[in-house]
């Protein structure tokens, strides 16, 4: 009896175990498995969804002709085509439309998606030809999904009447702004940018965005035409510990001279009172985001809110918009 409750449970497990195993991982000839890859690419995507795209270009032109086999040069053709496609299903050309390079063809066999056959020579494997069709009608839709998950409400700024929407009531663009800074570390960085600039404005100031949001030290310069260095970070920083850290990593990346002289500011998300004082004593001044919103708050005219949004557009789309024209 004992001997058959094991076996009755040691049955019973393998069962538990298989279907885990069937929730974490798509059959190899499905297309819950293609989708899968395609998100994988998705998740790897940084300032430019590429691989995605070239995934479409390969099954519509496989959809459309039955062909499989792909030239290097084909498949830049068809990568191009589809980011053409993309611009006018998207509505702007955020996000996408990056640069090609022959190693896409090769990168794509990571996802199974191509096989090598020759010198930049390649094969479209299934199960991707098989469910090309659908994977054509869905993977449109899935980088939409993304874009704006990524981005928010960004690519819709290209739009003159959404921003002067957006910014005709005050507590709307206030709300529009915390939201839209607190999302991730790129959005951060260039809404302060936006918010800064047309506060620096109204005093005859300057401000120019001098590095990337990708930059190695995940952060972005702001320099200006009157000495000062802003520093933006999406960071919280609550113990001296912390903040001798931050301190450490300003020297490595400005001279000594400028952080004495009190001309390094810090932008960043969160920071405790002690630790403001703190950076005081090294003559590091910093800027918090409910600083940044009072800031904000302060521009009374529709016209400069409307002007933050468009610096905001034109800073993503600089960073992020379509190398394909």
């Amino acid at each position: 009896m004992g001997q058959e409750n094991g076996r009755k449970e040691s049955t019973l497990g393998r069962q538990i175990f298989d279907v885990g195993k069937s929730l974490k991982t798509a059959p190899a000839n499905s297309e819950a498995f293609c989708k899968s890859e395609i998100e994988r690419m998705l998740k790897y995507s940084q300032t430019k969804v590429i691989m995605p795209v070239v995934a479409l270009g390969l099954l519509r032109a496989y959809a459309e002709t039955g062909r499989r086999a792909f030239t290097d040069h084909e498949i830049r053709k068809t990568y191009e085509a589809a980011v053409e496609d993309l611009k006018k299903f998207l509505g702007h050309d955020v996000h996408v439309g990056a640069k090609y390079y022959d190693a896409y063809g090769l990168r794509m066999s990571r996802y199974s998606v191509l096989k090598s056959v020759g010198h930049l020579s390649y094969e479209l494997l299934p199960p991707y030809t098989e469910y090309a069709i659908a994977l054509c009608d869905w993977i449109p839709g899935r980088i939409k999904q993304h874009i704006e998950q990524r981005l928010g409400i960004v690519p819709l700024l290209h739009d003159p009447a959404i921003r002067v929407d957006l910014a005709g009531e005050k507590q709307r663009f206030l709300d529009l702004i915390r939201e839209q800074i607190d999302k991730n570390p790129a959005n951060f960085e260039i809404f302060s940018f936006a918010v800064i600039k047309i506060h620096l404005e109204k005093f005859a100031c300057k401000v120019y965005r001098d590095t990337r949001t990708s930059a190695h030290d995940k952060g972005v310069d702001l320099s200006t035409n009157f000495g000062v260095v802003y520093q933006v970070k999406k960071l919280r920083i609550y113990t001296e510990s912390e903040a001798a850290r931050v301190y450490a990593e300003l020297k490595l990346n400005f001279d000594a001279e400028r952080l004495q002289d009190g001309n390094v500011i810090l932008v960043i998300d969160d920071i405790s009172k002690e630790v403001k004082k703190y950076l005081i004593d090294m003559k590091v001044q910093s800027i918090s985001k409910d600083e940044l919103l009072k800031m904000a708050a302060s521009f009374d005219e529709p016209e400069d809110r409307q002007k933050v949004l468009r610096i905001v557009y034109e800073e993503f789309r600089r960073e992020y918009g379509s190398s394909i024209k």
